[in-house]
């Protein structure tokens, strides 16, 4: 799995950085993914992130 954090649409609120910091991190007043592909033992709470993306800026592929 493969996260990615759509820039014209994250507002900087870092509720992802703090649910996943293993994938997530602030750049700027952005949030990005800092990894290719998801490691396993966090795929859980990765996903957990981009269902509480309060206006839904991750995308998540397989």
């Amino acid at each position: 799995m493969r996260a990615k954090v759509d820039p014209d649409i994250c507002t900087g609120c870092e509720l992802c950085t703090q649910t996943c910091p293993e994938v997530f991190e602030m750049q700027g007043d952005k949030a990005v993914a800092i990894t290719g592909d998801v490691p396993e033992e966090v795929i859980e709470t990765c996903r957990q992130a981009a269902e509480e993306c309060p206006v839904e800026a991750i995308i998540l592929t397989e």
